[in-house]
């Protein structure tokens, strides 16, 4: 596949083993046969934007073939019982209220998922996401929550931007990452979700360990056609 090629190429660059990214091939508005035809092609984790149409197509998967769901789109208060129930992984939690909401379905149905802190790095208006000064002054709050297995942070660059602009989203989440360490698991705490069609080689170099494909997978959809950097809106 052309996207694990250039994943390999990119990690090569910066030193590192491709092994250690984990592609997720993000599903939306994709129907079931094209994401069988991603698993026949080696791909294991698929992301959503949107709960409700996670739930209907997980379904049709069984296991243990079925593959592994995120969740890597906002995240409603009243579809978190739903998410919680059929996600492997959040990559969108965005407040302390919120991720005290999932802790406690957590909690109540018995699971531990693994959650990824959504940082606004890039301080846009229309992201959401904790500010960086706020990552910072929670990260005591969320840390000891049960149920979540905290794996680390995500972001989304910023729209049109340029290499060195992304390069520095990226790094500044890695540094931030870094400095956060101390107050999670170090056993868990090693992951960043960074990097959609247009950026993920420069987000592998940057340090990326999970990356959001959509469109160089699926190739372009309708929405996309007018708002291509959407992978995770």
């Amino acid at each position: 596949m052309e996207v694990r090629r250039r994943i390999e190429v990119a990690a090569s660059r910066a030193g590192r083993d491709a092994r250690a990214v984990t592609l997720i091939a993000v599903s939306k508005t994709v129907g079931v046969e094209a994401i069988r035809e991603a698993i026949s092609a080696g791909i294991h984790d698929f992301g959503e934007n949107r709960v409700q149409e996670l739930v209907t197509k997980a379904p049709a998967f069984s296991t243990p073939a079925a593959p592994r769901w995120h969740l890597i789109g906002t995240l409603q208060r009243n579809k978190v019982r739903k998410a919680v129930a059929c996600c492997h992984g959040i990559h969108s939690i965005d407040s302390v209220s919120l991720a005290q909401h999932v802790s406690d379905e957590a909690v109540g149905q018995d699971r531990q998922i693994e959650v990824f802190a959504q940082v606004n790095v890039s301080g846009e208006i229309t992201k959401s996401g904790f500010s960086l000064r706020e990552i910072e002054a929670c990260a005591d709050q969320l840390a000891p929550l049960p149920g979540l297995v905290w794996r680390g942070l995500m972001t989304i660059a910023p729209e049109h931007a340029d290499a060195g602009d992304l390069r520095s989203v990226f790094g500044t989440l890695r540094q931030l990452h870094s400095r956060l360490g101390q107050c999670f698991q170090p056993t868990t705490w090693n992951a960043l979700s960074m990097g959609m069609s247009d950026d993920f080689e420069i987000a592998v170099e940057e340090g990326a360990t999970h990356v959001r494909v959509g469109r160089a997978i699926f190739g372009e959809r309708p929405r996309q056609a007018k708002h291509r950097r959407d992978e995770s809106s």
